[in-house]
C-alpha cells in the first residue's frame, strides 16, 4: 500500500518540506488547490526529490482547458522523470460559474471528455497521431510542430480522478488511471459504490483491476496521551460534520444508516454551529469514518480494514512523533 504526504505549499519551503517526505518514505507528495496554485510546488519538488511521486490531489479540471493541462502535465512529468501524477476533480457548480467564470454542465460526462481530450493531445505528441478530438464540449483539431514538445522520453503522466458519486466515479474507471475517493468515505460506501462502479468502467474499457489505483485518504484519530487523542478527534469529527452538511455527500451517510443526520447538519452549517455540528458525530459514527486506535495499532487497523480495497492512502500524524510516524508508514509500505 503506498502512503501519500501533505507537500508544503509555501515555494520557499518546498525544498525542505519534499526532503523530509521522501526521508521518512512517503511514496507521494501531495497539492491541493485551495489557496494557493497546485502545480508550482510540484515543480520546485521536481528538483528537490529522486523517487518520490508528485501528486495533484486535486487540481480543479473545469477551471482550464484540456490543452493547458496537457501542457502542464507534459512538463511536470518530463522534469520529474515520469514522476507526476495528474489528480483532478471537478469541484461544484457555484465555484466553476462564479469563482473561475468558466462553464459548467454535465460534470461527469464533461469530465470524461476532458480527460479523452488530453490524451487524444498526448497521442499526438507522443505517437504522431493526427489530432482531431471532436466532442461535445471540446474540440481540439489544431497542432503544429512549433507547439509540439520534443522531450517526450517519459510519456504522459498518469491522471486521477476525484469522485464520490456512482457516475463520476464509473468515468474514473473507463478513463483514468486511478480514483481518489473522498475522505468522508465509509468502508461501506468503497465497498458497495465505489469499488462496484470502478469495475463497471474498468469493464467499459476493456481494462483489470491491476491496471488502476484506488487512493483513499483516511481520517485517523490517534494520540500519545489524552491530550493529543482528544485533539485529533475534535479535528475529525469537525470535519466529519463540516463534510455530512453537504447534500450531494448524504448517499454516504446512508450507507452507514445514519442520513437523517444530513439536514441537520445542512440546518447547523447555515446557522454557523461549525464547533456543535462536530459534537453532534457519536462514537459510533466517528468509527464508521476514522480508524481510532492508538498509533502502534494504527497500521494493523488500517490494513484489517482497507488493505483489500486500496492501493494508496494519506492520513494526519500531527498528534504523535515523527518515528511514530515514520513506523505507520513503513507498515503500510510493507502491505
Amino acid at each position: 500500500m503506498r502512503v501519500d504526504g501533505g507537500l508544503t505549499m509555501e515555494l520557499d519551503k518546498v525544498p525542505q518540506s519534499v526532503r523530509q517526505l521522501e526521508e521518512m518514505g512517503y511514496s507521494g507528495a501531495m497539492t491541493a488547490e485551495t489557496s494557493h496554485d497546485p502545480f508550482f510546488p510540484l515543480l520546485l519538488a521536481a528538483g528537490e526529490s529522486s523517487k518520490i511521486e508528485l501528486i495533484t490531489s486535486i487540481a480543479v479540471a473545469f477551471a482550464r482547458t484540456p490543452m493547458t493541462l496537457a501542457n502542464i502535465g507534459h512538463d511536470l512529468n518530463a522534469h520529474s522523470k515520469g514522476r507526476f501524477i495528474m489528480g483532478l476533480g471537478s469541484q461544484i457548480r457555484p465555484h466553476i460559474t462564479k469563482r473561475f467564470s468558466m462553464p459548467w454542465s454535465s460534470p461527469a460526462p464533461r469530465m470524461r471528455e476532458f480527460i479523452l481530450a488530453m490524451r487524444a493531445i498526448w497521442d499526438n505528441w507522443y505517437n504522431g497521431t493526427p489530432l482531431d478530438f471532436r466532442g461535445e464540449f471540446y474540440q481540439h483539431t489544431l497542432m503544429t510542430p512549433f507547439f509540439t514538445p520534443t522531450n517526450t522520453e517519459y510519456g504522459p503522466p498518469k491522471v486521477f480522478l476525484a469522485a464520490v458519486g456512482p457516475i463520476m466515479t464509473q468515468v474514473a474507471g473507463e478513463v483514468a488511471d486511478g480514483v481518489i475517493a473522498h475522505a468522508f468515505t465509509t468502508e461501506e460506501y468503497l465497498r458497495t459504490v465505489t469499488l462496484p462502479n470502478v469495475e463497471k468502467g474498468l469493464a467499459a474499457s476493456g481494462r483489470k483491476r491491476s491496471d488502476f489505483q484506488i487512493s483513499y485518504p483516511c481520517f485517523v484519530v490517534t494520540g500519545t496521551d489524552e491530550r493529543t487523542f482528544a485533539q485529533a478527534r475534535e479535528t475529525v469529527t469537525r470535519q466529519i460534520g463540516f463534510y455530512g452538511s453537504t447534500p450531494a455527500y448524504k448517499g454516504v451517510l446512508d450507507s452507514i444508516g445514519a442520513g437523517e443526520l444530513q439536514p441537520v447538519l445542512n440546518t447547523m452549517s447555515k446557522e454557523g454551529k461549525w464547533k456543535e455540528m462536530g459534537e453532534i458525530i457519536t462514537d459510533d459514527i466517528l468509527q464508521k469514518f476514522a480508524v481510532v486506535a492508538e498509533p502502534k495499532d494504527v497500521a494493523a487497523k488500517m490494513k484489517q480494514r482497507y488493505g483489500d480495497l486500496i492501493d494508496r492512502t494519506s492520513a494526519a500524524y500531527g498528534t504523535i512523533p515523527a518515528e511514530e510516524q515514520k513506523r505507520i508508514i513503513d507498515d503500510l509500505q510493507a502491505a
